[in-house]
């Protein structure tokens, strides 16, 4: 993902409201839920600067994350990263896990997704799954009404998600709750509402052919380390 142009990305569009702030939350959301490399430090920087005067409580969402997490340890949150996301099937931040599971279905899912981002002239990375969240929030950012369109549709994933962060005490709960704010239509009333609307949750069924994991594609940096 590049950063070069991020706080342009992050500009707001003049309005007030959810709508108007939407894209640059989704942006944030997307730079700040990516794995912490070496810029790290960077990118919450980033996101403060550009986000602190546009209004709306997810703005105070996404700033409470940059307060807690910007002073961090590089190496110390990359670990937590792991541990968070990497490590738990209830925190998968690949969207399709949590409908489709490990299932045939789930390759159709992610050709859907794929499909979606190539019929706006979007192309994310071969090295990443189409479901990864960070990806989805992207292209929500830059091709606002797919991409909220698209994110709605896995809204019961996000929410799940949203509430595994919460019971976890995470920090990161704060840009999923952000993001959840953005979406339009009414919230699942409860942890179980969303897991119901996953279709009672992530299958733990395989069935063999080529069933893509629902973890990273390729090793993170540090995760040796995170397992001491």
């Amino acid at each position: 993902m590049s950063r070069s142009d991020s706080r342009t990305r992050l500009s707001s569009r003049g309005r007030t409201g959810n709508a108007a702030t939407a894209p640059a939350v989704f942006q944030a959301a997307a730079l700040l839920l990516g794995y912490p490399d070496g810029d790290w430090p960077r990118r919450p920087r980033t996101v403060r600067e550009t986000v602190a005067r546009l209004p709306g409580p997810e703005i105070r969402l996404l700033l409470s994350f940059c307060d807690r997490t910007e002073r961090e340890d590089p190496l110390t949150l990359a670990a937590r990263y792991v541990a968070t996301f990497d490590r738990s099937r209830r925190r998968c931040l690949y969207l399709t896990y949590y409908t489709d599971g490990d299932t045939r279905r789930r390759g159709a899912a992610l050709a859907r997704i794929k499909a979606e981002y190539r019929a706006h002239g979007w192309l994310p990375p071969d090295d990443e799954l189409p479901d990864f969240l960070p990806l989805m929030l992207e292209f929500a950012a830059r091709v606002p009404a797919a991409g909220t369109a698209l994110l709605t549709e896995h809204r019961a994933a996000v929410e799940v998600l949203r509430y595994a962060l919460e019971a976890h005490r995470s920090p990161y709960a704060d840009l999923l709750r952000a993001v959840c704010r953005c979406l339009p239509g009414p919230a699942p009333a409860s942890r179980e509402e969303a897991l119901r609307l996953t279709r009672t949750g992530p299958p733990t069924e395989a069935v063999g052919l080529d069933v893509p994991s629902p973890f990273p594609t390729r090793p993170r940096p540090h995760d040796e380390g995170a397992r001491r």
